[in-house]
């Protein structure tokens, strides 16, 4: 299966949830998980589900590792219909208010937790990809930030504003990292190697602890928060494209949220 995922181009952090997947299906049952069928599938399946109460999108994700695993690598085809996506409701995300993204950044505590957050909150990038930021990244001469390689293996570049700019000037002159602009303080990643995407969700778990924030908040958090406060302000008809391929909010035909109202859609 790693060399099927290899020879597709599979990322590294797919690669190595979906080889895990498969193996606690292995584990799950006792045995090698090319010798179980339709019945152990269906039968994990509603374990997922009803016993391990995975949120749906996180079933979808274990079905299309274990859809892989036998379509694509033991070429049973027929198994697809035996692995259905679970039905996810879709739900409207949680959204902070300008009051609410304050509490949370002055509660961060150290400036390393206060310039992750407010590098979430003033571009709107991902988790994982704000952890493998670089110095490099950062052009203060066009004011944009790229994000190299985000999620789908896209890259784009994202508006950096004057205040968030000030922020990371301010931190690079403390910390002063070299490669990566957030280097992994832990003896066992070592310092040139970038934090951890979980480091980025625990700063944020904290800081809404300590705000005291009842609302359920994550990075991702931020990013709808992020998108929410760039449609409001509506500098540009263009919003979509900073998200990376997934269209955060969309217009519909006939209107035009620029400020000027003479874009051409």
């Amino acid at each position: 299966m790693l060399e099927e995922l290899q020879r597709r181009n599979y990322s590294d952090v797919t690669t190595r949830k979906y080889l895990q997947v498969v193996t606690d299906f292995a584990k799950h049952f006792g045995t090698s998980p090319d010798k179980l069928g339709p019945n152990q599938l269906r039968t994990y399946q509603a374990y997922l589900l009803k016993e391990r109460k995975l949120a749906p999108g996180t079933a979808v994700n274990c079905v299309a590792a274990l859809r892989f695993f036998f379509v694509k690598t033991l070429k049973r085809h027929q198994f697809h219909d035996f692995l259905p996506y679970p039905k996810d409701r879709r739900r409207l995300p949680t959204v902070l208010s300008l009051e609410e993204v304050s509490r949370l950044i002055n509660a961060a505590g150290t400036l390393f937790r206060r310039t992750l957050l407010i590098t979430l909150y003033g571009t709107g990038m991902r988790r994982a990809e704000l952890a493998r930021l670089k110095v490099s990244d950062i052009d203060s001469h066009r004011m944009m930030i790229r994000v190299d390689c985000g999620k789908g293996g896209r890259s784009r570049d994202l508006p950096l504003s004057p205040a968030l700019l000030e922020t990371l000037r301010e931190y690079w002159r403390w910390r002063k990292p070299k490669t990566y602009l957030f280097p992994s303080r832990d003896p066992r990643r070592g310092p040139q190697q970038p934090i951890s995407d979980k480091s980025v969700w625990l700063a944020c778990q904290e800081a809404a602890r300590q705000a005291g924030l009842n609302k359920r908040i994550t990075p991702h958090t931020l990013r709808h928060s992020w998108a929410t406060i760039c449609w409001k302000r509506a500098p540009t008809c263009a919003l979509s494209r900073f998200c990376s391929g997934t269209v955060i909010w969309k217009p519909p035909p006939s209107t035009c949220i620029c400020r000027s109202g003479t874009c051409r859609r």
